[in-house]
Formats: C-alpha cells, structure tokens, sequence
C-alpha cells in the first residue's frame, strides 16, 4: 500500500482535531470510542488511547478526529500524532476489526422528480460520497466503481452524486417510467451490499480533498471569496434540493463577469439555466452593493 499523507484540519472546538488521510479508513462506517476498552475493536484507537492526553477517539471514512484532555494545546503534540497516524496507516495496520463493523443498517432510497425533465435524484438515507462528484461519462467514472455501474445501463447519460443523493440523467430513448424502480433498486442494493462508491484515492486524484478545496478558495482574491460565500449560504441548499449543484469557477474584476457551473439536475436544464441565472445576478449585485456584475451559467 502507498504512503498515506495526514492533513491536519482544525475544528470549531479547539479541543477537537481531525487529521485527513489521503484515502478512505473505513468502509463509509464511523465508529466513536470513549476510553481503552471501547477500543477493543480498534487497533488503531487503541494504540491513541496510549497518548495520555487522548480523550475521545472518533474514526470516519477519510479522517481520524481526536479529542484532547487539557493538559496539552495541540500545537504542542500534533505533528506528532501526524507522524503517528501516517507510520500506522502507511504500514498497513488494521483500522477497526471486523467484529467492529456495525450490523448492516436498513437503507431506503427514494426517488425525487426534479425540474429537468431528463433527471431523478435518488435519496438515499445514509452518507454516500464527502463532497460533490459528477461523471458525464464510463470513462470519466473510473474513481468510482459504483458511477461505472450506473453507466452499464446504456440509458444513463451523466452521475452527479453529492452526500446522500445521487441525480441521474438519462438519454431521451426511454421513459422515467420504465426505469425508475430499477434503477431505485440498483443504488439501495449497491449501498446494502457495502460495494466501494468511490475508491480510496478519489478524493485526491479529483483534487476534492478539504485540504485542496480550501487551498483554491484561499488562492481567490476578495471579491471571489465573498461570491463563493453567497453561493455556499444562499444558492446551494436550493439548488441541491432539486438534485442539482452550482459551483464557481471565476470572476473578472475589469469586466465584472461571474462563471458559474451548474450540474446535475440544474445542468442541461433551460429554465433552471435562466432563473438561476437572473436570479443569482440579481442577488450579487445587491449584496455586493455593484449593478455591473453579470453572471455567465454553464452546463457542466
């Protein structure tokens, strides 16, 4: 097995720090340890637990969050759990045991209508994917063994997977109607049987690791930050409930031009395209008080 490299992320309790592998830990479980022996099923929590000032252990599917005693400030000891973590992992220790898996979980997953006609977005009731993922092709799905599995039916077009849902194109030849229920079956099987959705490595050979995401937005200048905060807090918990997802790519300063890049059920669709559009315009250039900004949405 390669390397695993730790990021070191903080949180909004200073007690509290995650560290980020490279790859997925677990298979999508999370698992939460109090002390010692809760950790019996955890070679890995165990050896932290040795750390004398390790509280709480809690283990997710790309990161290892830990929680500290007061007796240390983690400036003090968290390359030093870095170290630890990336030694551990890189040499292939064992996370959690099997007897530490929980039993299999009831998984339900239903389908949306959404305002593109060609799209259903299919909500499942547990976590799939850390962040926003869209394949528009088998070639492209590599990173992901289960939007490869998707693309084996020759009627869908484009995979958009984002937390909990997955939106689903589909090419003009056949009808929502003759399809829905086994496509529904497809992912609630999939998702039952614990297949891999994504493979260890996605997040960074897709550069969607937190670490890279925060490093492009601290790359963008004033203005662009504040327009990606507006779309974040304002447009995407709309968008996202239509099975769809808006994402920045730029902004001119000279011409006062906003790209933005629509997918999934937003994508390819005419009046989603539009309202977005006006709409999104109209709310930048009241809250970044300037009428000159104009916003350009492309499909993605």
């Amino acid at each position: 097995m390669p390397n695993t490299k730790i990021t070191i992320v903080p949180t909004s309790n200073e007690a509290i720090l995650k560290f980020e592998a490279d790859r997925f830990l677990t298979n999508h479980n999370s698992f939460e340890f109090n002390n010692i022996d809760e950790a019996k099923n955890s070679p890995l929590a165990q050896q932290l637990f040795y750390l004398p000032f390790v509280k709480k252990v809690y283990i997710a599917s790309n990161f290892v969050a830990i929680e500290r005693y007061n007796i240390v400030t983690w400036p003090d000891v968290q390359d030093e759990v870095a170290t630890q973590l990336e030694d551990y992992l890189s040499g292939d220790g064992i996370i959690v045991t099997e007897d530490a898996v929980k039993p299999k979980a009831a998984v339900t997953v239903y389908a949306e209508s959404t305002p593109n006609p060609s799209v259903i977005k299919f909500v499942c009731n547990k976590v799939l994917v850390p962040n926003v993922y869209e394949f528009t092709s088998i070639e492209e799905a590599k990173p992901s063994p289960m939007a490869t599995a998707l693309f084996q039916f020759p009627f869908v077009k484009n995979v958009f997977m984002e937390k909990n849902f997955i939106s689903i194109t589909k090419f003009d030849i056949i009808e929502w109607e003759e399809i829905t229920l086994q496509l529904r079956e497809f992912i609630k099987s999939y998702v039952e049987d614990g297949k891999t959705i994504l493979n260890d490595d996605a997040p960074k050979q897709l550069n969607k690791t937190e670490k890279a995401i925060e490093q492009k937005f601290e790359a963008l200048d004033d203005t662009s930050k504040s327009i990606v905060n507006i779309l974040e807090e304002y447009v995407k918990p709309a968008v996202a409930s239509d099975g769809g997802n808006i994402e920045f790519r730029s902004y001119d300063e000279n011409t006062k031009k906003v790209e933005v890049l629509l997918q999934g059920a937003c994508s390819g669709c005419p009046s989603s395209t539009f309202t977005l559009k006006s709409g999104i315009e109209n709310m930048l250039k009241e809250m970044l008080n300037d009428t000159a900004i104009t916003v350009n949405a492309i499909n993605g």
